[in-house]
């Protein structure tokens, strides 16, 4: 596997794939190191792509990542990360509507747990979802980054920008 640092307006970022895809997208979150593992190599030009994706989004050029994502999870997970690709730039949606989306409206709670493991952050939109109230909720990089990531989306409105301060 490959990796890579890479800066972003939401703090570093951490890059990882192989010849299947993009596995990894973190974000950082504290003072720690990110562990790489040992078998992994620091990427020469293989990350190249995802990062002039990345940069085009947070430009305001791209609305839509076009990568190879190569995410491991369960089937469950795998589902919603799938469903979450296909709420549109500028838009959210609850986490009911989510598990509605899926064809498990009984399970918002664990689409919510299935959003918050999501390897792959940005890219695979998580924080496009919001509570049902319209509340700027749980977000595994944290409120002011999903409220950065909204704002630069056009998909929040003042009172929401109020409630995630």
């Amino acid at each position: 596997m490959f990796y890579r640092h890479h800066p972003s307006p939401v703090g570093p970022l951490l890059l990882a794939g192989d010849e299947s895809g993009l596995q990894l997208l973190l974000m950082k979150l504290d003072s720690r190191p990110w562990r790489i593992d040992e078998h992994w190599r620091q990427a020469g030009s293989e990350l190249d792509e995802v990062c002039r994706q990345l940069d085009e989004y947070f430009a305001g050029q791209r609305r839509r990542f076009e990568l190879r994502l190569a995410p491991r999870g369960t089937a469950f997970q795998l589902a919603v990360w799938q469903a979450l690709q296909c709420i549109p730039y500028g838009h959210t949606c609850s986490y009911s509507e989510l598990a509605g989306q899926i064809g498990r409206p009984q399970a918002v709670r664990a689409v919510g747990a299935a959003n918050g493991a999501n390897p792959l952050s940005i890219v695979v939109p998580c924080h496009r979802v919001i509570g049902r109230n319209g509340s700027l909720t749980g977000y595994a990089g944290g409120l002011p980054r999903k409220q950065l990531l909204l704002q630069l989306e056009g998909a929040l409105q003042p009172q929401q920008a109020q409630l995630a301060l």
